[in-house]
């Protein structure tokens, strides 16, 4: 973030098997480097375009999308304070995780 407050790292996790059957995730980890604390505030699909970037100091614009396939655009702004995005909504259904966010974004 521009103050160094957080820090945002996207991971990588192949599945399936090769060929069409196989495909990888990208998470993203968010750090408070004050506080210690980690969490994650964005889990989808990869695409081939993808990056991000700090609009300020909560605020993580996410690109993550195929150029030739529009219903694949998975990107977004998020207040890294009070949103997730979790492309199939798990995150969004679970108890446990219902109080940490007031938004929770979905396909």
């Amino acid at each position: 973030s521009p103050t160094g407050e957080y820090t945002a790292h996207a991971y990588y996790e192949p599945y399936g098997g090769a060929g069409p059957s196989g495909g990888v995730h990208v998470w993203i980890e968010i750090l408070n480097n004050k506080a210690h604390t980690n969490k994650i505030v964005y889990y989808a699909e990869a695409k081939s375009q993808f990056s991000m970037k700090w609009l300020d100091e909560e605020k993580l614009s996410i690109v993550n999308k195929e150029p030739n396939y529009t219903n694949s655009n998975r990107s977004l702004v998020l207040n890294i304070d009070k949103e997730i995005y979790h492309e199939n909504g798990l995150a969004c259904q679970s108890l446990l995780m219902k109080d940490e966010y007031e938004k929770c974004y979905q396909n």
